[in-house]
């Protein structure tokens, strides 16, 4: 497989069913943030938490599937799609995870050791890849449980951020007002 191909050099790339479009468009815009986010998680592990790889790890598989879905405007019977399982195994984690944190009782500032800092910038990256696919969303149909489980996953980062900075016995800090 070739790198380059010079297909994208006049600002237009193809889409999951070959279709040419503008590398400005919403639906470039949302699956190229979600990329960003798995970046992200990427550069965490490993956190130095055999659990916490072990889920950034699925949640990174989970990310390429998101990305194949929103590059496809019209998705066929066996194509990748998020699916209301991928939700549910992001409940679970941050059920199981919660667990083991205090209750929050108010906003944290974003930050911590490197790991956690790390999941706290993926966290406001996934926000940014949701929204860019609420926008596309206002624009053409695409598969609703991809925003969904955006959503959820930036609750999971927060959870997760948490979750390392506690183990790594780095406080939370409240802001001040």
């Amino acid at each position: 497989m070739k790198i380059y191909t010079g297909r994208g050099d006049e600002g237009m790339t193809d889409l999951r069913n070959m279709s040419r479009v503008s590398k400005t468009s919403a639906r470039i815009e949302a699956y190229g943030t979600v990329d960003e986010v798995n970046a992200l998680i990427g550069a965490v592990r490993p956190s130095g938490y055999d659990d916490i790889d072990d889920q950034l790890e699925r949640i990174q598989n989970h990310l390429h599937i998101a990305q194949a879905d929103l590059a496809n405007p019209a998705p066929e019977k066996d194509d990748p799609v998020i699916t209301e399982g991928h939700v549910e195994t992001l409940e679970g984690w941050i059920d199981d995870h919660d667990e083991e944190l205090d209750p929050l009782e108010s906003f944290i500032l974003p930050g911590g050791g490197e790991s956690g800092a790390s999941l706290h910038h993926a966290r406001a990256v996934c926000r940014r890849a949701e929204r860019r696919a609420v926008a596309l969303a206002a624009e053409e149909t695409i598969n609703d449980v991809v925003i969904e489980y955006l959503n959820r996953l930036s609750d999971a980062l927060f959870v997760l951020a948490r979750v390392v900075n506690k183990r790594d016995d780095v406080p939370e800090e409240n802001p001040t007002y």
